[in-house]
C-alpha cells in the first residue's frame, strides 16, 4: 500500500496513470465500435479519453523546464554520442511541451486566433524527433553491450555451443546471421532496462507516425501501441533499477 501511495504522489506517476487510461479507453473503443449494444458504453468512454486527454494537458503545465534541466546535465557526458542524443531529445521534448501548453491555453481560451492545427502538428513533430534521439541512443547502447559481450571468451563458448546444438538452424540461416541474432537476443535479455526502453520508444512511434500521416494507423493500434508504452513507463517508475541510465 505504501508503494502505491508513494507512486501516485508523484506527478509522472499520476500522468503515466492517467496516460494508460487514456490509451485503455481509445483501445476499448476501438473493439466495441461495432457492437451495437455497447453504443452508450463507447460514448461514455469517448468522453473519459477527451476529459483525460485534457486533464493531462493540465498536469504538463511545467514539464518543459523539467526537460531544459535534463538537456543541461546531459550536455556534460563524456560519451558524446549519448551527449548529442539524449541533449537533442531532452530539447525537443521541451520544445513538444512548449507546443503542448500553448495548446491548453488554447482549448481554455486564454489565447485566441491560434491555428491549433498548425500547432498540433509541431509539437507532433518536436515529440516524433525526441522519440528518434532515444531511439538511437537505444541503438547504441546495443551495440556497445554487443561489441562488449563478443569480446567476452565465455559467452563465445556459449555461443558457439548453442549454434551447435541447432544444426538444422545452420543449414537454413546463414550462420554469421544466426550468431548476430544470437548475440542480439542475449545481451537485451541480460539488460532488461535497455530492452524495456526499446520497446517503449518503438511503441511510441505509432502515435506522431499517426498524426504526421507518415503511417497511418487505426486507432485500435495506436491505443494498443501507447497502452504497452504506458504500462512499462509505469513499471520503470515503480522499480528504478529497471529505467535505463543515463
Amino acid at each position: 500500500m505504501d508503494a502505491v501511495v508513494k507512486f501516485t504522489s508523484q506527478s509522472q506517476g499520476r500522468d503515466r496513470i492517467f496516460r494508460a487510461t487514456q490509451y485503455a479507453c481509445a483501445l476499448s473503443i476501438y473493439l466495441l465500435r461495432n457492437i451495437p449494444e455497447r453504443k452508450d458504453l463507447v460514448a461514455k468512454l469517448k468522453n473519459l479519453e477527451s476529459n483525460i486527454s485534457a486533464g493531462r494537458k493540465l498536469l504538463r503545465l511545467g514539464n518543459a523546464a523539467n526537460s531544459i534541466v535534463a538537456a543541461k546535465q546531459t550536455v556534460q557526458l563524456s560519451d558524446r554520442v549519448l551527449c548529442l542524443c539524449l541533449t537533442v531529445a531532452n530539447i525537443n521534448r521541451a520544445l513538444y511541451f512548449i507546443c503542448d501548453n500553448i495548446l491548453w491555453a488554447r482549448n481554455v481560451g486564454l489565447i485566441r486566433n491560434l491555428d491549433k492545427e498548425r500547432w498540433s502538428i509541431n509539437a507532433s513533430r518536436c515529440y516524433l524527433f525526441s522519440l528518434v534521439m532515444n531511439l538511437t541512443r537505444d541503438l547504441y547502447v546495443i551495440l556497445q553491450l554487443m561489441l562488449q559481450r563478443g569480446r567476452d571468451n565465455r559467452f563465445k563458448c556459449k555461443m558457439n555451443q548453442q549454434l551447435s546444438d541447432c544444426p538444422e538452424v545452420a543449414e537454413v540461416v546463414i550462420p554469421e546471421l544466426d550468431a548476430l541474432v544470437f548475440l542480439l537476443l542475449e545481451t537485451l535479455r541480460s539488460e532488461p532496462t535497455v530492452a524495456l526502453d526499446t520497446v517503449k520508444n518503438i511503441c511510441d512511434l505509432f502515435i506522431p507516425f499517426d498524426r504526421l500521416g507518415i503511417y497511418k494507423s487505426s486507432s485500435g493500434v495506436v491505443g494498443f501501441c501507447g497502452l504497452i508504452s504506458s504500462l512499462i513507463g509505469i513499471l520503470t517508475l515503480a522499480r528504478p533499477t529497471l529505467r535505463i541510465k543515463p
